[in-house]
């Protein structure tokens, strides 16, 4: 019986993909590569990174007929991304309905994968998206695609090239060489994970951040100390609990769990295309107010935590210091100490390009945020995190932090979390993943053509096919004079 589901689902997938091929036949899709070759071969665009991200970069260089492009990715295939990685929810945070990196193209959307598989009532029944479904989704997405992925190669360093191009150096192909480079490298593409100075600095086996690799299992009948109120913090205490774990102890700096998730408020197309448009200070005060008092877990991982005897939760409870030994780990808290087998630190990420071994030598030219809000002669200390934000141009662009010093950077686009503050909601999360990738297309198209405008023109005044043969008019239409 399983054996026949199985088999007729992967017939209405089959119909799904025959529907989509349809559709990309009637659209031209894709069209014939407009872009003149370039005798060094470089390509077109690089895109580094295939997971959500990359795929959404590279279906938008496809629609475009950008084709000279290619998506680098470090992890094994099927494994991009955090969604079976670090990912440690039960469901994603997004409703089902968006659409995401499908665009406005009905046959890619989640919706029409899952009905294939599961139905109308399956559909219906379906309440957020688990997140490993929306993996099998992004891995299906990426084959009907047909995106020129290569996995398990690292970018190791990135900077000018010959000829105004970008270099990047790899870990198994050498240089390659490209005239726009694309960050699509997700949520610690432009840093890392944030460490509390509380913290050592060279940690060992029992401390841990929420994007480090967890063996769960080594914690059952263990007691465990996750420190913050994060929906990652969550989640991590959540399957320590699972595993078995005897106590989690989640320390909150608050004195009450945040209750609001502002940004729910801004899914819609005005802040969508409406905030690139603001002034730096407008654009700030939007994002720091959807910021004011942290962000909520979600209500659903909340309730994962309080299932379990062992949940303990510790509000206004912040961490002075941690002493890590070989069997564990002693926190030092307001009201005393704290030891646990394991420390897990769900404390986010940080925007630091220095951080990022390949972008070292990019992060001295790049414009940030605090240089352009002292530009304007305001305090730095307005800006909180925002300071070292990238401040990018309109099409994801670095900006040069001296004018003239460093013109490759409008190559390099900062298609990752590092673009919020610059253009908003548009390159970290499902609601408005498709409408960034449309402008992050459409701003290397422009560059593309600009750049290639003799060519382009030279084009039109060869072009020597012709409309009228000669023979449209018979001599008898002719007036004679």
């Amino acid at each position: 019986m399983a054996d026949g589901r199985i088999g007729a689902r992967r017939l209405s997938l089959d119909a799904l993909e025959a529907r989509l091929r349809q559709d990309f036949a009637l659209l031209n899709l894709p069209p014939a590569n407009w872009v003149p070759p370039r005798p060094d071969g470089a390509l077109d665009v690089l895109v580094l990174g295939a997971g959500m991200l990359g795929i959404t970069a590279g279906f938008t260089l496809q629609r475009l007929g950008i084709l000279r492009h290619r998506l680098l990715d470090a992890a094994p295939a099927g494994q991009e991304g955090p969604w079976v990685t670090y990912a440690r929810m039960q469901t994603l945070r997004s409703p089902k309905h968006l659409v995401g990196p499908a665009q406005d193209i009905p046959a890619l959307t989640f919706r029409a994968w899952h009905t294939a598989q599961f139905g109308e009532a399956g559909w219906q029944a379906l309440g957020k998206i688990p997140r490993p479904l929306w993996m099998d989704y992004l891995i299906w997405l990426r084959r009907v695609l047909a995106l020129p992925v290569t996995n398990e190669i690292r970018a190791t360093r990135i900077g000018p090239g010959p000829g105004g191009l970008i270099a990047v150096e790899t870990d198994r192909e050498g240089t390659l060489l490209a005239r726009h480079v694309v960050l699509a490298t997700g949520r610690d593409g432009l840093g890392g994970p944030r460490w509390p100075d509380w913290a050592p600095a060279t940690p060992g086996p029992r401390i841990r951040h929420s994007r480090d690799a967890v063996d769960f299992a080594a914690l059952a009948g263990q007691v465990v100390a996750v420190v913050g109120a994060s929906a990652s913090a969550v989640d991590n205490a959540a399957m320590a609990l699972e595993a078995g774990a005897a106590e989690v102890h989640l320390l909150v700096r608050r004195p009450a769990l945040p209750v609001l998730n502002r940004f729910k408020s801004m899914v819609h197309a005005g802040f969508t295309h409406g905030l690139p448009g603001l002034d730096d200070a407008g654009r700030l005060a939007v994002l720091q107010a959807a910021f004011e008092g942290s962000v909520a877990p979600p209500r659903e991982s909340v309730l994962r935590l309080v299932r379990h005897a062992g949940f303990r939760l510790h509000l206004a409870t912040p961490v002075r210091a941690v002493a890590e030994d070989a069997a564990g780990v002693t926190l030092h808290l307001p009201g005393g100490t704290l030891r646990a087998a394991m420390l897990i630190l769900g404390t986010g990420f940080a925007i630091d390009l220095a951080r990022r071994p390949e972008l070292a030598p990019v992060a001295p030219h790049v414009r940030l945020w605090s240089d352009a809000w002292a530009a304007a002669g305001r305090p730095a200390a307005q800006l909180g995190e925002f300071a070292t934000y990238p401040h990018l141009g309109p099409g994801f662009e670095l900006t040069e932090r001296t004018p003239g010093t460093a013109p490759w950077l409008a190559r390099l686009h900062a298609f990752n979390i590092g673009a919020m503050a610059s253009l908003g909601l548009v390159s970290g999360d499902i609601p408005g993943v498709g409408d960034g990738g449309r402008r992050l297309g459409e701003a290397i198209a422009r560059a593309l053509f600009l750049e290639d405008r003799a060519a382009h023109l030279a084009a039109i005044r060869a072009y020597a096919e012709p409309e009228l043969l000669g023979d449209e008019i018979p001599p008898a239409a002719l007036a004679v004079a």
